[in-house]
């Protein structure tokens, strides 16, 4: 596996992969790697894809200066996973590198409305400009490319694929499924930051979303329902939605088909996040 630090390099190793007949496979991370990443990296890998693994603790997407502070940095057991997931190169540039200007205000951000808005977006104003900003020059460096995310981060996952759609990128997204551990709680660089009874007050985020996906009450019901759950476990509770998968907008209770749930709560001073698809309606929907 090849190390690559400059855009210089990562965009002529891109270019190289292509030329030679090969489709890259860009799997965007903020390093801190696990065994979900590593299901990225083996995605792109199966899918016949060189797989080009970006590490970039992106300054521009996070609100809090604590929570960049505080996010852990893991590069030696990065190039590890990375390696044996079948990565061929791993990028490591620097925020110099990235962002010229930083610490002061990069001049060029990209906004995707209403998407980025709400949600993780009224927690964490100017999250998600970062991300999309960020995400569109990871494309702009990479070129044509598969580009693989993870489902635990679904309203990421959303945002991007419009800002795909929207500038015509040639770039296909791959969702790939949620990672867990034995116990349910969803794999996040972030649980590494819990105290033990920090992690079993963190099991109720993925306990709230099996109520929200087995209940048969309608979806004002199974919200109350997550935020009791997550609640009841002491968890900050930032929010608890059932909402249209295309829209990220809360889905009334005549709301038939496919809805996803999602819940955020602050654990140990870590702010947390999970989601599940949720079938509503149709036979199994019992009004209240």
């Amino acid at each position: 596996m090849k190390t690559l630090n400059t855009i210089t390099q990562w965009r002529n190793f891109c270019d190289e992969q292509r030329r030679a007949g090969h489709r890259v496979g860009l799997i965007p991370t903020m390093g801190a790697l696990h065994d979900g990443h590593a299901a990225l990296i083996r995605a792109a890998v199966a899918n016949d894809d060189v797989a080009v693994v970006t590490s970039f603790i992106n300054p521009l997407q996070f609100s809090d200066a604590r929570d960049l502070m505080e996010y852990p940095i893991t590069t030696e057991e990065d190039e590890v996973i990375a390696t044996a997931a079948g990565a061929s190169a791993l990028v490591l540039p620097s925020i110099a590198e990235m962002w010229p200007d930083f610490p002061n205000e990069t001049s060029t951000s990209v906004h995707v409305a209403h998407l980025g808005d709400v949600l993780e977006g009224l927690g964490r104003p100017g999250h998600f400009d970062g991300v999309a900003t960020v995400v569109a020059k990871l494309f702009a460096i990479s070129g044509p490319c598969n580009a693989y995310f993870g489902e635990k981060d679904f309203q990421q996952v959303a945002v991007v694929q419009r800002l795909v759609r929207d500038m015509a990128w040639p770039v296909v997204l791959h969702r790939v499924a949620t990672v867990r551990d034995a116990d349910g709680l969803a794999l996040s660089s972030r649980n590494r930051r819990l105290s033990a009874d920090g992690r079993r007050r963190a099991l109720s985020l993925s306990a709230a979303l099996t109520t929200a996906a087995f209940s048969t009450l309608t979806p004002s019901h199974r919200r109350a329902a997550m935020a009791e759950a997550l609640q009841a476990a002491a968890v900050d509770v930032s929010y608890a939605d059932i909402v249209d998968p295309a829209t990220l907008l809360p889905v009334k209770d005549d709301f038939v088909g496919e809805a996803r749930a999602l819940v955020a709560g602050v654990v140990d001073g870590v702010r947390l996040i999970d989601n599940a698809p949720v079938a509503l309606g149709g036979s199994h929907a019992v009004s209240h």
